[in-house]
This record gives C-alpha cells, sequence and structure tokens, in this order.
C-alpha cells in the first residue's frame, strides 16, 4: 500500500479490498437496475436480510418495472407485501413509482435533488440507489454506518440526534470514491452488519482496525452513544378467530375485518381484537361481537411491536355452529380472499399459530 495516502484513502481502499472478497450474493446485488435497488432498499428497512431476500424476489416478480408498480391494484400490492410489515413503505413506493411514471416516463432520475423529492424518500435511500445504480458520489448513512464511523473517528456524539448523521453525512462525503461510490457505501453497510455490530464487534477481522479510534482506545463498549428512547406504550388485546364451515363445500372461513382508511395498518385486513380490560373472555368477546362466543379456547399468546406501541396479545378460538348474526363491520374470509387480501403482519402470525394447532389436532 502507498505510503503516502491519507489514512482516509487507506480506509477506502481497505474497505474496497475486503468487501471484494467478502461481500455476499444478494439477488439486488446482480443488478444495476435503479428500480431494483430502490425496493431493496425499501424492503430493508427495519427488516433483516435474510427475511428480505424471498420478499424481494417475488415482488420483482409480480411488479417487474416501476409501470407494472404504478398500474397495479393497491391490493395487490399489499398482499406482496403482507409480513413484512411497516405498510407505509410500500404504499410510498407504489405512490412514488406513480410520480415516476407520469413525471419520468417510468424511468427512475438520475437526479439526486429529483429522486429525494419522491414520496417515501430519504438522504439514506437517496445515496443509496444514486451511489449504486447511477454511480453518483452520493452517502448512504444508515444504523450500521453511523456505528462504523463514529467508532473509526471515537466519536462520542449522540448518533440519535440529527445534527449527529449530518455531521457523518458530510465526513462520508469526503471519503466517498468518486470511481466507486456505490461499492464503497455498500461496503461499509456490510461492515456494519458483519463485522462492526452493535455488542462484542469483530475488531479481530476487521480490515479498517489499523487507524481506528476506538480500537486504538478499547472503546467498544461505549461507542456509539445512543440516548434511550421513551419506553413503548403497552396495550394488552384479545384476539378472536372465530370460524365456521360453508355449507357448500366444507371450507373454513373466519370473521374478519378491514381497519380504516387512514392511521395505523391502514386498509389492511385483521381479526377482531379489542383492549382487554379484565372479566370473563368469553363475556368480552361475546359483548364485542354481539353474538354468544360460547367458551372460546386461547391457543396463543404473543406480542406485536410497532415503532412507538406494543400490543400483548391473547388470541382465542371461537368456532361456530351455527349461522349468527354479524355486525356490518365484519365480514368472512374463505381460503380464495385469504389469499388475495393483505393480513396486517400481527394477525397473519395469529392465523399461522391456528392452522399449525388445527394440523396438530389431526
Amino acid at each position: 500500500m502507498e505510503t503516502g495516502l491519507s489514512n482516509t484513502e487507506k480506509f477506502a481502499l481497505q474497505l474496497l479490498e475486503w468487501f471484494y472478497k467478502v461481500k455476499r450474493d444478494l439477488p439486488w446485488r446482480r443488478s444495476r437496475d435503479p428500480y431494483a435497488i430502490w425496493v431493496s432498499e425499501i424492503m430493508l428497512q427495519q427488516t433483516r436480510v435474510e427475511t428480505v431476500i424471498p420478499y424481494f424476489e417475488r415482488f420483482m416478480q409480480r411488479f417487474p418495472s416501476i409501470n407494472e408498480l404504478a398500474d397495479a391494484p393497491e391490493e395487490d400490492v399489499l398482499k406482496h407485501w403482507e409480513g413484512l410489515g411497516y405498510y407505509s413503505r410500500v404504499r410510498n413506493l407504489q405512490s412514488a413509482a406513480r410520480e415516476v411514471k407520469a413525471e419520468y416516463g417510468g424511468v427512475v432520475p438520475a437526479d439526486p435533488e429529483r429522486f429525494i423529492k419522491l414520496k417515501g424518500i430519504g438522504s439514506y435511500t437517496k445515496g443509496a440507489v444514486m451511489s449504486i445504480a447511477y454511480q453518483i458520489a452520493e452517502p448512504a448513512v444508515d444504523g450500521n454506518v453511523m456505528r462504523v464511523m463514529t467508532r473509526w473517528c471515537g466519536w462520542y456524539d449522540d448518533i440519535a440526534a440529527g445534527k449527529t448523521k449530518t455531521k457523518i453525512e458530510e465526513f462520508v462525503r469526503t471519503v466517498i470514491p468518486r470511481d466507486q461510490p456505490g461499492d464503497f457505501n455498500q461496503a461499509l453497510m456490510e461492515l456494519g452488519s458483519q463485522v462492526c455490530t452493535p455488542k462484542s464487534p469483530s475488531c479481530e477481522r476487521c480490515p479498517v482496525q489499523l487507524n481506528c479510534m476506538t480500537f486504538a482506545n478499547g472503546w467498544q463498549n461505549e461507542l456509539p452513544v445512543k440516548t434511550k428512547l421513551k419506553s413503548d406504550r403497552v396495550e394488552s388485546r384479545w384476539v378472536a378467530v372465530v370460524t365456521r364451515r360453508r355449507a357448500y363445500d366444507g371450507e373454513v372461513e373466519v370473521l374478519v375485518r378491514q381497519r380504516p382508511d387512514t392511521g395505523l395498518l391502514a386498509k389492511l385486513w385483521e381479526f377482531p381484537h379489542e383492549i382487554f380490560t379484565g372479566g370473563e373472555a368469553h363475556e368480552v368477546i361475546s359483548e364485542s361481537l354481539r353474538f354468544n362466543s360460547d367458551h372460546p379456547k386461547l391457543f396463543w399468546q404473543g406480542t406485536h411491536v410497532f415503532s412507538h406501541l406494543k400490543w400483548q396479545l391473547d388470541a382465542y378460538y371461537v368456532e361456530l355452529l351455527e349461522d349468527v348474526e354479524i355486525g356490518a363491520e365484519l365480514t368472512w374470509f374463505g381460503p380464495e380472499e385469504r389469499a388475495k387480501y393483505a393480513f396486517a403482519q400481527a394477525f397473519t402470525v395469529i392465523w399461522q399459530a391456528f392452522e399449525n394447532r388445527a394440523l396438530e389436532a389431526m
């Protein structure tokens, strides 16, 4: 290595050399298509790589171009996102795709300032798509990159503060190689996810440890600094999985309802549920559903965490052996509807638990 290189130049060179040796073969890395890269980056927000891979492949098979995503029914798009959660991500993605179709002829603009004006695009997504697809030297700073850079620089700035992210973006902009910006950004992300992890980082495997201030001073357990967020609000809720068999073919139908057009989990489908304030489960459920639920059976308990809220869920099974009158907000879903419409992730997990229970009972 040339001794005349600055520390930041050495950092970039060492990082890229390491990345080319160890980078994972991920489906979105096999293409420079800005649309595919954009979809992958939206999916990867707050979601593990291993989880995203099958969703990405299925989504791209169904919506292989911006125009096809823009023209698709929202219900179909939501169904192909089902299970990934944070549905505002895909609603914003489709809205932005429609804008790209209308304003740019279905081609993702190769202009960072135009791209960031699309719905749902922030500085990180702008940097990732522009650098990887178009080789524009834009920083892509996410949680992994903030952790890597604050440790390497030995900065005690609070990474929960917006000004710290701005500081890191400005620093990365001075380091990023103009001829390999996409690979450099991906290498930073890879280092943060595979080596410079939140706890017990693998410093012995780090390609940039030589000039790392944290490694030199043993600050691994101190950096990065991050203020704790306020505790999530917790709600205890009962969920009713109410079933009946269709008279004409014996298929099982489940009682569901659709959430409002706006707000939490907008337009998604769910099982009836309410905040549980105490009492006997069968009385509480019967009163809410307005028909006798007899003795519901508790079959699953778990939690579902939102960004600001945690649901503690108790799921009860109710089998109806005769017709009952249901409320106007409720409807019956058979296998056909279940395969077509998107359920909120919390209730998809409950449905899977219910199906597993049914199989075990056979």
